[in-house]
């Protein structure tokens, strides 16, 4: 019963993707800004623009955070502080935050920046430059937010890696609920065991007749 205790939490754990683990782009360039694409294809060996480290280009967008500024990974959750380009042809182009990738939202009007299939984003893009959307309000409202994200700077990376932490948080919270139940569960089963039966209950031993 201990192992089962054991096994099934880390069975639940593994249900829940983390951001590394989730599906990658189909093109490792991805969300590539078009002014840094010469940044990214001059040299196999590409250097974090922080100058913290380097990393070669086969390390692009492949879900693991290599540079602390996100230069890595522009097309993935990876890496909080990365940005993500909407090429959006037909329309205005658009930056976002890493944690708007795979979010389950369509912000892009292209539909890129939900890639791994949970949800279907179609390209709403059209030629004269207006984003065409089923619910209006909700994606001015998104855009809104998009606009204030650029100029908040900081602050507003600060509350997206807040927003993440929160989520990760939850998830955490109800594994620790379903740790508890299960252990309380197991105790209870094992103190109604370990109650001793009412004499009245107990079988009556049958006594052979004695041989003379």
């Amino acid at each position: 019963m201990e192992i089962v205790l054991i096994f099934i939490p880390l069975l639940i754990i593994s249900f829940f993707p983390s951001s590394s683990s989730s599906l990658l782009p189909k093109s490792p360039y991805l969300g590539i800004h078009p002014e840094d694409e010469k940044y990214y294809f001059e040299s196999q060996l590409i250097q974090c623009k922080d100058g913290s480290k380097s990393f070669t280009r086969d390390r692009l967008n492949d879900g693991f955070c290599d540079c602390v500024d996100g230069t890595d990974e522009p097309g993935t959750p990876a890496c909080p502080r990365s940005k993500f380009y909407c090429k959006n042809v037909g329309s205005k182009p658009q930056t976002l935050f890493s944690s708007r990738i795979n979010d389950r939202f369509c912000d892009c009007c292209d539909g890129s920046d939900e890639y791994n299939g949970s949800i279907d984003c179609p390209n709403t893009c059209i030629k004269n430059g207006n984003v065409g959307r089923k619910n209006h309000g909700y994606m001015s409202g998104r855009m809104h937010m998009s606009s204030f994200d650029m100029q908040g700077g900081g602050n507003t990376m600060n509350l997206e890696d807040l927003i993440q932490k929160l989520k990760d948080l939850k998830i955490v919270f109800i594994l620790e609920v379903v740790l508890v139940s299960m252990v309380a569960f197991y105790l209870f089963r094992r103190h109604i065991r370990s109650r001793p039966v009412p004499s009245h209950k107990r079988p009556k031993r049958r006594f052979g007749t004695p041989n003379l």
